[in-house]
């Protein structure tokens, strides 16, 4: 499976090195030929409102919400998330949303960069791990078609910090920058499943 990750800005580099120790082939994406050779999308942390522009003038945004659209399975994290959902909250005027996952999100939604925090959390059958927020929105709204499967409480109570939407995750988090896989094999099993259930 070819898995590309957006490659306009934020944690490119993080995230196909996961890929890679997961033997995966992962492949940069900036344009939409590099688009048109990849199965799956990650969509990076980084800044939202810059990915959301640079899709617009890379000429990626049309094809990506085209390929996406179809069932390209995705996943977004943190700005990827932030992307994909149906709704941002404190976002700008001008910032574009995928509307590929039922949520409503807030931008920085557990404040700027000075309240970034690390943490663990449990995921739904593949146990605990290490999270790293860094001006993280928070999923304020969940449609019912969305299943969460991981929460945090930081104090206010239980949060969703992990979701999926048929052949779409979310994570508020960047499981990029720690060791450990479990979400990127997540992801990779999702979109195994998806290939598998479109090749029959």
């Amino acid at each position: 499976m070819r898995v590309g990750v957006l490659a306009l800005q934020g944690d490119v580099r993080e995230h196909r090195a996961a890929l890679w120790d997961l033997g995966c082939d992962a492949r940069p994406v900036r344009t939409p030929d590099e688009l048109a050779s990849v199965d799956a999308l990650i969509l990076p942390g980084g800044e939202s409102t810059a990915i959301s522009h640079l899709l617009v003038t890379s000429g990626l945004e049309a094809p990506v919400a085209s390929r996406l659209r179809a069932g390209m399975p995705a996943f977004g994290t943190c700005a990827g998330l932030v992307l994909l959902a149906s709704t941002i909250t404190d976002g700008r005027g001008d910032q574009h949303a995928l509307g590929l996952l039922d949520v409503e999100v807030r931008r920085n939604g557990y404040g700027r960069q000075v309240a970034s925090f690390e943490g663990t959390c449990e995921v739904e059958g593949a146990g605990r791990i290490p999270t790293v927020f860094i001006r993280a929105p928070r999923i304020t709204a969940v449609g019912r078609d969305v299943e969460v499967l991981a929460t945090v409480d930081v104090g206010d109570g239980a949060h969703p910090v992990l979701v999926r939407q048929g052949p779409v995750l979310g994570a508020s988090f960047h499981p990029e920058l720690t060791d450990d896989r479990t979400v990127h094999r997540l992801f990779l099993e999702l979109a195994a499943d998806e290939a598998a259930v479109g090749a029959n």
